[in-house]
């Protein structure tokens, strides 16, 4: 990766480092987890792909798959922290079943029409095969790229189905 680009995907994590995470919206979320080996702390900032005021869920895409370090260390161990906008809070995290997240990237891409000419090739790339949209490849995505709900530990939703992790 060129210094340019370093730079460009490390100014969101300097801005929360910062505690200037608000400047982002709630288009960005910063995950502090602990590593799974060396029990160190880690900040990682990842995009919401979705919101649930209902549930107070935000939904997040490991868009390097289930290999990505922080989807790991949650598999691990409970994440400490989510940061989004000026809102700060211990999480509770549940892996979406392929249905709902399957509907999570349309709702995604319904949100974001603009974005298609350049969501489509960055996920054919990040996925290894042409991504086109359709039902079928958003299923076929899910199954590679996990989505995670994550929401105020100790809160309770009625609409959902499975457990914390």
């Amino acid at each position: 990766m060129n210094p340019i680009a370093r730079t460009v995907f490390k100014a969101p994590a300097k801005l929360y480092d910062r505690e200037l995470g608000w400047l982002l919206g709630k288009r960005f979320l910063c995950l502090t987890h602990v590593g799974r080996k060396s029990g160190r702390r880690y900040r990682t900032v990842l995009e919401v792909i979705g919101v649930r005021p209902r549930t107070g869920e935000v939904l997040a895409i490991a868009g390097l798959g289930p290999s990505s370090d922080w989807y790991r260390n949650l598999q691990a161990a409970p994440a400490a922290e989510v940061a989004i906008g000026r809102r700060k809070f211990v999480p509770a995290h549940r892996v979406l079943d392929e249905s709902e997240a399957a509907d999570a990237i349309a709702d995604y891409e319904r949100r974001n029409r603009l974005l298609r000419p350049i969501l489509h090739p960055v996920l054919s790339k990040l996925l290894g095969w042409r991504y086109d949209g359709s039902d079928a490849a958003r299923l076929r995505m899910v199954q590679q790229l996990p989505i995670v709900a994550f929401r105020p530990r100790g809160a309770t939703t009625s609409d959902q189905e499975g457990t914390d992790h």
